[in-house]
């Protein structure tokens, strides 16, 4: 077990390690969940650096306590490295899944975190669907659907290429949010919103 207090700068965003991190401060939500939720905030136009994020987080994800220094400083490096990787033009942002290694059933589940995640992040911004894009409108409604599954693990290829498939076009998504939405900033006079 790591000492809470270390400095977690130096903290690689993986999956294994997050998991790890977040039980040490008994986080509700899941490793994908986290990501995917700091993910459909920020390409909604929340701002990675700010406090409001940190609120948020806190009500989302922290059953509305304070967020310890230490995890804060985790969400907030992670938050930033969800912003930088949206826009990065290479295209590098990747959803926070397990291995492939991992059984497939463990990451079918973890993915239908992230897009649950994803959506709930996506509706603390964003109301209604009314002045999204066409693709944007029809991606965000694939993950409303993508969200009612009842994932299946028969453990072969074809449902192995599906999974990837699946990823792929999350994290384009994912992508085309924030380029379409998440670069817009919320106008200075809106306060930040809280949900307890």
């Amino acid at each position: 077990m790591i000492n809470k207090g270390q400095n977690l700068m130096s903290t690689r965003f993986n999956y294994d390690r997050l998991v790890e991190l977040y039980a040490q401060y008994d986080m509700t939500p899941s490793a994908s969940e986290v990501q995917g939720m700091l993910t459909g905030l920020i390409a909604t136009g929340s701002d990675a650096k700010s406090n409001e994020l940190m609120i948020l987080m806190s009500d989302l994800a922290y059953d509305g306590q304070g967020l310890p220094v230490e995890l804060e400083n985790l969400l907030q490096q992670q938050a930033e490295e969800i912003e930088h990787s949206l826009g990065d033009e290479d295209l590098g942002y990747r959803l926070l899944l397990p291995e492939d290694t991992t059984p497939l059933s463990d990451r079918l589940s973890a993915l239908a975190g992230w897009v649950n995640a994803f959506l709930v992040g996506y509706g603390v911004n964003q109301e209604n669907m009314t002045n999204l894009s066409g693709d944007l409108k029809e991606a965000i409604e694939d993950m409303v659907e993508l969200a009612k599954i009842e994932f299946t693990d028969d453990g072969d290829e074809e449902e192995e290429r599906a999974y990837t498939e699946i990823v792929e076009y999350l994290r384009v998504s994912a992508m085309m949010c924030y380029a379409e939405l998440g670069r817009n900033e919320l106008p200075a006079n809106q306060p930040p919103k809280i949900l307890h």
